[in-house]
């Protein structure tokens, strides 16, 4: 399961509702933020995630609207937070736009914390014995322009009517053997991980595009996601405007939902131009199950499921 809480949900700029691209993605104790517009601190407090084990931002491109927001959060955690190492991954663009940020932010040496750069390439990027994240290229205006998959690691269902078949205890016995490790049960006999544990089920999936200017490509990634958060920052009628901005329409984003099979579509990066109503008109004729999330909106992430969180 993962959870998401949308923190800006603009294109380019603010407007009076939705504020400049930013998100928090949760899995378990680990917070990873993706893209910084300005005013995200803001927008964390309000929140009510706040700043606690916020110490990794996923950049999906270098545009000013993604990572201004960097300047003022480093500023705060220097200072005042109890974060003493932040990690910034993105391609080679974004973090030399960047590095060049945080020369003015961090000069001078006063700033108690350690900022480490960390340029992707598509692939593998993070993991833990959980999940892991992988870098996708995505095309649009600039290099290095990247989403993120987020999976988790399929497991294998414990099979509690066969262990207690075998004789196999309850305890830490039940433990190693999920964990892939035989034991030795009090009468001689070796029970081994596969005679306890059923066929794979695969992890949540959840995919985050930000700005993209076509999606032909990214359909092999986002195939059988649970949730898909892309760009609707054009309608159809202004499709050719929308390719010459290296954009796409929320008809376009639908599209790529219903042919790469995701189950929970989220639009994003929404124009001051469009009401949402007319967004999700043109989508949801597409792909019925689209969401237009709104600032502060926060919703989980399950296996064929996106449910929203009441509770922040």
């Amino acid at each position: 399961m993962f959870e998401i809480v949308f923190l800006g949900t603009s294109a380019s700029a603010p407007s009076i509702e939705r504020g400049l691209p930013a998100a928090v993605v949760i899995h378990r104790d680990q917070r990873f933020l993706v893209d910084c517009g300005e005013g995200t601190q803001r927008q964390l407090l309000k929140s009510g995630l706040g700043f606690k084990r916020l110490d990794k931002v996923l950049l999906t491109h270098g545009h000013l609207d993604h990572i201004l927001g960097l300047g003022g959060l480093v500023s705060t955690f220097s200072r005042w937070e109890a974060i003493t190492e932040f990690t910034i991954y993105g391609g080679r663009w974004a973090i030399d736009r960047v590095r060049d940020l945080m020369d003015v932010v961090l000069r001078g040496g006063e700033a108690g914390m350690d900022v480490t750069y960390v340029e992707i390439a598509p692939g593998p990027i993070w993991s833990d014995d959980s999940m892991t994240i992988t870098a996708i290229p995505v095309s649009h205006r600039g290099p290095g322009c990247f989403g993120f998959v987020f999976e988790e690691r399929a497991h294998r269902p414990f099979l509690v009517e066969r262990a207690e078949a075998l004789g196999v205890p309850a305890g830490p016995e039940r433990r190693l053997l999920v964990d892939g490790q035989p034991i030795q049960l009090a009468d001689g006999r070796t029970i081994q991980p596969e005679e306890v544990l059923g066929e794979a089920v695969p992890g949540t999936k959840l995919v985050y595009v930000g700005d993209a200017g076509r999606t032909s490509d990214l359909v092999a990634a986002a195939r059988g996601a649970d949730a898909l958060v892309i760009e609707a920052t054009y309608l159809e009628v202004e499709a050719e405007m929308a390719a010459q901005f290296g954009h796409i329409t929320a008809a376009k984003a639908a599209a790529l939902a219903r042919d790469a099979g995701v189950k929970c579509l989220f639009l994003v990066h929404i124009s001051r131009r469009y009401a949402e109503r007319m967004i999700l008109a043109e989508a949801k004729a597409i792909f019925p199950n689209t969401i237009v999330p709104r600032d502060l909106d926060h919703y989980r992430v399950l296996r064929g499921v996106c449910e929203p969180v009441e509770d922040r």
